[in-house]
Parts: structure tokens; sequence; C-alpha cells
């Protein structure tokens, strides 16, 4: 997991560039994360994509926690009460605009941008990354992102 890493840097807008195939999100595009710090110091996570067959937004909020250290970018987020999933920074430039998270294993990986498109050496150099920890790299969805949904 990345480390160090700052949350305060980190909190804000995020555009889902590419995914693999994750059950809440299936169909939609525009999807975004906004992440800002809560009260307690854990972070509120906000999903948001559209689904074009239904012409509707879905969204869910959820909680992460860190799960040691702040200055690790390693969490746990849920969005379902008690249970909580792996949210495991593998990747981020030092400006903080694109980073790459995944899951305990190579089945959940999330390629995120600040921007809703993703420079080709910046998408090059990620996908030779996680090519390498062993994910599909051919299951990424490169997700679509317009401004008339």
């Amino acid at each position: 997991m990345l480390s160090p890493f700052d949350a305060d840097r980190y909190l804000g807008t995020w555009f889902e560039v590419a995914r693999m195939d994750f059950f809440f999100e299936r169909g939609l595009n525009n999807t975004t994360a906004i992440y800002t710090c809560n009260p307690d110091g854990s972070i509120k996570v906000v999903n948001r994509g559209y689904n074009p067959q239904k012409d509707r937004w879905k969204t869910a909020e959820g909680r992460a926690v860190f799960v040691g250290s702040h200055n690790e970018g390693r969490l746990k987020v849920s969005f379902f009460g008690p249970f909580y999933g792996a949210y495991n920074i593998i990747a981020l430039d030092d400006d903080y605009r694109y980073a790459m998270v995944s899951g305990n294993d190579t089945d959940n990986l999330w390629i995120l941008s600040r921007t809703p498109a993703l420079p080709e050496e910046v998408r090059n150099r990620y996908l030779a990354i996680v090519r390498q920890a062993g994910f599909a790299v051919n299951e990424l969805l490169w997700i679509e992102h317009d401004t008339s949904s």
C-alpha cells in the first residue's frame, strides 16, 4: 500500500477512468467518487454513476476508515452497514491527480483521475504496474464520461 499518504490531498472528486466489472457499478458510466472528511476522522464516500439503460443516476454513500496508520493508503470501506471491503491505494502520482485502487486480490481494480481523461503515458505506466501484479488488464472496462447524461 502507498506510504507516505496524505488523506487531505486525496479528498475531493475523482473520475473513474477504468475498473474491473463490479456488481454495484454494472452498466454505469460517468462514474465518480467524492471523498470528504467526517468529524470522527473517517472519510465519507459518495459514489455516483449514470445508467443509460434506465436513464437515471445511481448513488451510494459509504464510510472509509484507515486500517493502520493515517499515513498509509490502506483503508476499508463500507456501503452496507458492518460489511467492509478493502480499499488499497496501489499507485498515486506525486500531485494526487491519478490513482489506482485495488481490493485484497486481483478481482477489484479502479483507475481514478481528477479529470475524465487519463494521459496516455499515465495509462501505460499504470497498466504495466497492474499487469506485473497479476491483474487481468484485458478485463478492464474503460468508462465513458460525457456531459449529455
